[in-house]
């Protein structure tokens, strides 16, 4: 077994690697530009009751929102902006919020949210949004059918999501940018669903943003999936009531990054302990034998336990969650 100082030096190593991967690898083309003009939003008041008749209402805003971003993308001469604004705008989808501006920022709803006992709010990670949309929409929607009536899923895109290919993804800036957003936009719904049970489902760099959110968030289950960490060193340390959960899918990438955090010069690299060791202190669920973005996929076990969690059952054993034990 290596030497507790040797493995230290060799996590270091690693994280400089990636920084320097981040800062090397060309970008150009790998994302479109977040500058995409967009009209402001309708100013919204707060959702305080979600009865059919409000919501009604606040949906009509949105879509007349996004359409008016279509038009807008559209004159600018950006096509594929203004089709994915099209396909959003579509009868049947139904948006809590959004705003075209800066990439944009979503909360759309899966399910009839008036009659919802249980709720899931979907927190996205890195190149999540208007332009790669297809497959949180596929996750939600496949997330909504396993859990069925009575429940409803809020994908939530409030946040700047970084890039999978640069540094912003190895800090918690934009988690920390992000977590009053979240922290409010839940503590929202809660009031306006008084009785439903709330559970955030976090993949990804979206665990960094539940993490960072947790204190005080108004939810039953914080769920971490596919994490790189939480931005946090424990459970505890995350200061909530809510049951922490952890899984990851035993061909998932994530198992071999650095889970630390090193203090540099102007900024902290690295996004914390890895939430399903055991020292971390979450409940670790089974997310059987998936990759990083097969947790949602139909049929899976990982999907089967994240609504079992989200109606507040116990998640079922398995086979193939080898490396989700490996700690």
């Amino acid at each position: 077994m290596a030497s507790r100082p040797h493995s230290s030096r060799l996590r270091r190593a690693l994280l400089t690697a990636l920084v320097t991967a981040s800062v090397a690898v060309p970008v150009s083309g790998a994302a479109r530009p977040t500058a995409v003009p967009a009209p402001a939003p309708t100013a919204l008041a707060p959702l305080r009751t979600v009865t059919p008749a409000v919501l009604a209402e606040r949906y009509a805003a949105t879509r007349a929102d996004i359409r008016a971003a279509g038009r807008t993308a559209l004159a600018d001469g950006d096509r594929g902006r203004a089709g994915s604004l099209r396909a959003m705008a579509r009868p049947g989808r139904h948006f809590l919020a959004f705003d075209g501006r800066d990439g944009g920022r979503t909360a759309e709803v899966f399910g009839d949210l008036s009659r919802a006992r249980h709720i899931a709010v979907l927190v996205p990670g890195s190149d999540t949004g208007i332009d790669q949309y297809e497959r949180l929409l596929d996750g939600a929607t496949a997330l909504r059918r396993q859990l069925g009536t009575g429940s409803a899923v809020v994908a939530w895109v409030g946040y700047a999501t970084p890039a999978t290919v640069s540094t912003t993804v190895l800090t918690t800036g934009r988690a920390d940018e992000a977590a009053p957003g979240l922290r409010r936009f839940v503590g929202e719904l809660a009031g306006a669903t008084a009785g439903a049970r709330i559970s955030l489902l976090c993949h990804s760099y979206g665990s960094v943003v539940c993490g960072r959110a947790a204190s005080g968030l108004a939810a039953a289950d914080i769920v971490l999936y596919g994490s790189p960490g939480a931005g946090r060193g424990s459970e505890a340390a995350l200061h909530t009531r809510a049951t922490v959960w952890a899984g990851r899918g035993s061909h998932d990438w994530i198992a071999d990054v650095p889970h630390v955090r090193i203090p540099l010069p102007f900024v902290t690299v690295g996004l914390g302990a890895d939430p399903v060791s055991a020292g971390f202190g979450a409940r670790v669920f089974d997310a059987g034998g998936g990759g990083h973005s097969d947790y949602l996929k139909p049929g899976s076990l990982s999907l089967a336990n994240l609504a079992r969690i989200v109606e507040g059952r116990t998640p079922a054993a398995g086979t193939g969650s080898g490396e989700a034990r490996r700690v």
